[in-house]
């Protein structure tokens, strides 16, 4: 029945003669409903909705006990991330992001990391979508955004010219209206040049926002900070929307270039990522970068850019390595 009643509305239906579109989630509890009973099934039916949006809105689940020690446990959680945030118990890590015409470091990506004490190292796949379930994320991604630049700001001297340092932002982040007005605090307070600095936003974010992004995209762009977008391919978004979007680096996401060479349909896709970004006029960053032959395929497809394993883990700033890479030399370009 759950299922039938999401399916419902999937059906458009017409508002002051525009055709207008939604989808309903649902969470079901089943069994024999006595009123004594009422409190505890809309708690359940409750962790099942939460279920249905972590998975996949639009669809429905049914209530199953070991959800509600998953709900639990995420908000012991998002207790101890407040905590975290309080005690300062968060580290950002650097991956290293290799110019594949000299195999020497271009920048950097900043990746916030989570030493637990009692947990130790919470990975962000574990932490991050708890964060964004709730306004955390936006205390996180300022704390992030601050601490990446006031680092790098540090450290100009040392840095190579046309040096980029690329900091992600969460679709919460970017909809805030003072967002551009923290994006200029934090760079005035690290005194970091806007010319440093590019934020990641996912294609997915870009497209389910409203006409208020290009807007928000200009002014990030009018304070001199580059913007590129994350996770490319993932998204279905159109050419024509992407065309109205100001950005300068498109990066290709890890799940394409894993299959580099065993999948022809995922090597087209890089391919045709390439060829469009030259279009476009912008970088190309590849990522999920884990052998040396998916290094040696995009540096002769003509990729610019890559990072992944293979070239670098994220790791705190003092750990850096430096040194260039080992890649192929000669023209590329060869398919």
């Amino acid at each position: 029945m759950g299922a039938q009643i999401a399916q419902l509305f999937t059906t458009p239906f017409s508002s002051g003669g525009d055709e207008v579109r939604v989808t309903a989630s649902v969470g079901v509890v089943q069994g024999l409903l006595l009123a004594k009973d009422l409190p505890e099934w809309l708690r359940n039916a409750s962790v099942a909705l939460g279920e249905v949006k972590r998975r996949s809105r639009g669809s429905c689940v049914v209530f199953e006990p070991s959800m509600m020690e998953q709900a639990l446990e995420q908000a012991r959680l998002a207790n101890e991330l407040r905590q975290a945030l309080e005690r300062g118990q968060f580290l950002v890590h650097y991956q290293p992001v290799i110019h594949m015409a000299t195999g020497s470091v271009s920048g950097v990506e900043a990746l916030v990391r989570w030493q637990n004490p009692a947990r130790g190292l919470v990975p962000p796949g574990i932490f991050i979508p708890i964060a964004e379930s709730s306004d955390l994320i936006l205390a996180l991604g300022d704390w992030v955004l601050r601490t990446a630049t006031r680092d790098i700001a540090q450290r100009l001297a040392q840095l190579p010219a046309g040096f980029e340092l690329h900091v992600n932002v969460s679709a919460r982040q970017l909809i805030q209206s003072d967002f551009t007005n923290t994006l200029r605090q934090a760079l005035q307070d690290s005194g970091l040049p806007p010319q440093f600095l590019t934020l990641e936003l996912t294609e997915s974010v870009l497209i389910e926002q409203d006409g208020q992004t290009e807007e928000r995209l200009r002014e990030i762009r009018t304070l001199g900070v580059k913007i590129a977008i994350d996770d490319f391919g993932t998204g279905y978004s159109s050419l024509a929307y992407l065309g109205r979007l100001p950005f300068d680096c498109l990066k290709i996401d890890q799940s394409f270039v894993r299959k580099l060479g065993s999948s022809q349909q995922d090597t087209a896709i890089v391919a045709a990522v390439l060829h469009m970004a030259e279009g476009f006029g912008v970088t190309v960053v590849a990522e999920g970068v884990e052998t040396e032959a998916q290094a040696h395929r995009l540096w002769h497809m003509g990729c610019s850019h890559a990072q992944g394993y293979w070239l670098g883990r994220p790791v705190p700033w003092e750990s850096l390595d430096w040194a260039t890479r080992p890649l192929p030399q000669g023209n590329a370009g060869a398919a």
